[in-house]
C-alpha cells in the first residue's frame, strides 16, 4: 500500500517510508547531474592526488575537470596492467588509490586471454550496497505487494584465487555475497528470498543449484519472482530441474535431502525448510514427466509476476526461450553495472527488453562519453579523444563509456557502448547497445555482436512455422578454406519432432543470415570472392550447456558467464565439432549491388 509521507516521487506513489527516501535520492542525483559529477571528480582526485598515477601527470592538486581532462589521458586495461600487476604482486604504495586495495574483481572470464583484474577498496561496497538500495523502490512502484512473499532467485559464488600478494581476486557478485553487505543485510520484507545464504556461499555449483532448486520448489506458491543475474543463468537453471525433478520430487516426498549434498553448512540451512510432503511431489512429478516444458516456470511457481533477468545486449537472443518457458509473462531488467563500476537502474523495469534503458546515477562515479562513430578512423595517440560529459550527452547518439572511480581507475575505456535515448529530469538514460569489439573478420569484413546477433534473429524466423527456435549460437571465422567463411553453431528447441524444419530451409537460413550482414560483407561474397558461403552447423542439445562447464572448470563464473559469441580456442573448437548433428551451406549469393560500395 502506498504511503503519504510528504516525500511524495515524481516517479509515483512509494510503497513504504523507506521506499519514500529511495526515491527522494534518485530524484536528487537526477536533478544536477553536472554539479554532482563536479562534486564526485574534486572527491576522486582530492582523495587519489597524491598517488604514483595521478603524480606522474602533474596535476598540482588541482581537481578541477578542465585541468583533469588536459593533464590524464583516456586509457585501457593493458595501459594499466603494469600497475595492476605490482599491486597484484605486493607492492602497497599508493599506486592508483590513497586508500589500500581490498581486492581484485575479475572480469567473466568468457572473453579472450586472461581475465582482467580490477582494483577494488573496501568503501566502493558502500556506493554498490546504495545503488542495490534503490531497486526494489522502484520496482514496487510496477509491482505491488512484493512483500506478501519470496523471490526465488538462482545466485552463486566460485572459489577465489590469491595474488601473489596475497589479495583475494574473485568476480564482483562472489564479492558482494560474501561481503558483510550482503551476509548481515537487515530484513526486508520486499526483498526475501527462498534460498538459504548457506546454499547461496556454497561453492559447489552443484550442490549450490540444487539446494536452490529444492528450496524453490518447496516453496513454489510464495514464489512472487524468479531470477538469476543473466537470462542464460535461469535457462540453466530450467535445464538442472529438466535433468534432477526426479531426485528432487523424492527428497521432497520423504522429508530426506539427496545423499549427493555434502556440504555440511547447506545440509543444516536446508534442515528447518525439507520437510515431507506427497502432495508436492505428486504436483512436481505430474508437471515434469510429460516431457511438456512449455509455461513450467508459471506452472510451477503460479504467483510469479516477472522474471529479473539482464536480457539486453547479448542477453537478448533468450527472450524467446524465456517467453516459451514462462508463457510470456514480464521480463524486468534492473540496473547496469561491471566489474569496474555499477553504473546505474532502470526507472521503467517492466518496459519491453527493446526499450530498456538505463538512467546513470552521477554519484557511482565520473562519468566521460566518447562520441561512437564506427566509420571513423581509429584513435592515435597524437590526436586524443574529445570526451562529452555526463550532462551534455546528445539523444539518438552512440557513446563508448569511460569512467574514473575512487578505486583509481582514471578516465578508463569500459568497451561498453551506448546510445542516448532520453532523459530523466536532466540524468540522460542509455540503452545498452552492445560490448565494443569485432567478433569475425576473413578479409575487410568486420562483423560485431549485435549485427551477428541480428542476423541470427532474422534467419531464426524461417523456423517459426516449424515452431523451432535457437536456444544458443556462437561463431568462428574459418580461414583454413580458401577462400574463408563464416560458421555458425546453432543449438535448436524443436518443440515438434515430428515437423521439424527440413534442409531447404536451414540452408536458407544460412542465406537470411548473410543478407542480415553489412555490404562489406557481402561485396566480399559477390564481387570480390574473398569470403566463402555462410556455414551453420546444428548441435546437439546440450552442447552449450557442456560449454558452460567447461569454461566453469576452467575458473569462469557461473554467474557471469555468458557464451563467447566467437570462438577460437581449440578445446572448445573440438567440443562444439564432436556435437554437430548436420552442416548447412548458404546456397545462393546473397543481394549486393556495386552503387553501394563506399569509395571513401
Amino acid at each position: 500500500m502506498a504511503v503519504d509521507s510528504g516525500l511524495s516521487s515524481p516517479l509515483g506513489p512509494p510503497a513504504c517510508e523507506k521506499d519514500a527516501k529511495a526515491l527522494q535520492f534518485i530524484e536528487e542525483m537526477t536533478r544536477n547531474p553536472d554539479q554532482v559529477q563536479e562534486k564526485i571528480l574534486a572527491e576522486i582526485l582530492s582523495q587519489n592526488g597524491e598517488t604514483e598515477y595521478l603524480q606522474r601527470f602533474k596535476l598540482a592538486g588541482a581537481t578541477d575537470r578542465d585541468t583533469f581532462k588536459s593533464k590524464v589521458p583516456v586509457v585501457t586495461y593493458e595501459d594499466l596492467q603494469p600497475d595492476i600487476q605490482r599491486i597484484a604482486n605486493g607492492d602497497r604504495s599508493p599506486i592508483l588509490s590513497s586508500h589500500p586495495i581490498s581486492e581484485f574483481l575479475t572480469s567473466s572470464g568468457t572473453s579472450a586471454g586472461e581475465r582482467k583484474l580490477m582494483p577494488t577498496i573496501h568503501e566502493e561496497w558502500d556506493r554498490r550496497q546504495k545503488l542495490y538500495s534503490l531497486l526494489m523502490p522502484v520496482m514496487n512502484l510496477y509491482v505491488p505487494g512484493l512483500d506478501k512473499g519470496k523471490g526465488l532467485y538462482f545466485l552463486f559464488v566460485k572459489s577465489e584465487t590469491k595474488t601473489p600478494s596475497g589479495l583475494v581476486a574473485r568476480p564482483v557478485l562472489t564479492g558482494y555475497y560474501r561481503s558483510e553487505h550482503f551476509k548481515k543485510r537487515p530484513y526486508d520484507p520486499y526483498n526475501v528470498y527462498t534460498s538459504p545464504d548457506e546454499a547461496i556461499l556454497c561453492v559447489d555449483s552443484f550442490q549450490s543449484m540444487y539446494a536452490q532448486m529444492l528450496c524453490g520448489l518447496l516453496m513454489h506458491k510464495e514464489v512472487l519472482r524468479v531470477g538469476a543475474v543473466f537470462a542464460s543463468g535461469l535457462l540453466r537453471a530450467i535445464r538442472f530441474l529438466q535433468v534432477h525433478w526426479q531426485q528432487l520430487a523424492h527428497d521432497i516426498s520423504t522429508g530426506i535431502l539427496n545423499p549427493k549434498i555434502t556440504d555440511p553448512s547447506v545440509r543444516e540451512g536446508l534442515a528447518g525448510i525439507l520437510k515431507p510432503s506427497q502432495e508436492l511431489a505428486d504436483f512436481i512429478i505430474q508437471e515434469c514427466s510429460g516431457g511438456n516444458w512449455e509455461r513450467i516456470i508459471t506452472r510451477i511457481w503460479p504467483n510469479t509476476k516477472y522474471l529479473d533477468v539482464i536480457v539486453t545486449g547479448a542477453m537478448a537472443q533468450y527472450i524467446p526461450t524465456l517467453d516459451y518457458f514462462s508463457g510470456g509473462i514480464p521480463l524486468a531488467c534492473t540496473m547496469y553495472a561491471s566489474s569496474e563500476c555499477y553504473f546505474g537502474l532502470n526507472l521503467k523495469p517492466m518496459s519491453k527488453p527493446s526499450e530498456v534503458s538505463y538512467t546513470i546515477m552521477p554519484n557511482m562515479g565520473y562519468f566521460e562519453f566518447l562520441p561512437h562513430d564506427p566509420s571513423a578512423p581509429p584513435l592515435s595517440r597524437d590526436s586524443p579523444p574529445r570526451l562529452v560529459d555526463l550532462a551534455d550527452v546528445e539523444v539518438g547518439k552512440e557513446y563508448e563509456l569511460v569512467i574514473t572511480t575512487y578505486a583509481g581507475l582514471c578516465r578508463y575505456r569500459v568497451g561498453d557502448i551506448l546510445q542516448v535515448t532520453g532523459f530523466h529530469n536532466s540524468a540522460p538514460q542509455f540503452q545498452f547497445i552492445r560490448r565494443k569489439n569485432v567478433l569475425l573478420s576473413i578479409d575487410s569484413d568486420k562483423t560485431d555482436e549485435a549485427e551477428l546477433q541480428k542476423a541470427v534473429e532474422n534467419a531464426s524466423l524461417l523456423l517459426r512455422e516449424f515452431n523451432t527456435s535457437v536456444v544458443e549460437y556462437t561463431s568462428f571465422a574459418d580461414t583454413k578454406t580458401i577462400p574463408g567463411h563464416y560458421v555458425i553453431y546453432w543449438e535448436l528447441l524443436v518443440k515438434d519432432p515430428s515437423n521439424s524444419p527440413t534442409d531447404t530451409v536451414l540452408k536458407q537460413c544460412c542465406l537470411a543470415m548473410e543478407e542480415s550482414l553489412n555490404t562489406v560483407y557481402r561485396q566480399g561474397r559477390v564481387a570480390d570472392n574473398s569470403i566463402g558461403p555462410l556455414e551453420i552447423r546444428v548441435v546437439k542439445s546440450g552442447t552449450f550447456e557442456e560449454l558452460m562447464d567447461y569454461a566453469i572448470s576452467r575458473g569462469a563464473s557461473i554467474n557471469q558467464y555468458k557464451v563467447p559469441r566467437c570462438v577460437n580456442f581449440t578445446p572448445i573448437m573440438e567440443l562444439l565439432d564432436s556435437r554437430v548433428l548436420s552442416t548447412y551451406f548458404s546456397p545462393a549469393a546473397p543481394h549486393w549491388t556495386p552503387e553501394r560500395r563506399r569509395t571513401d
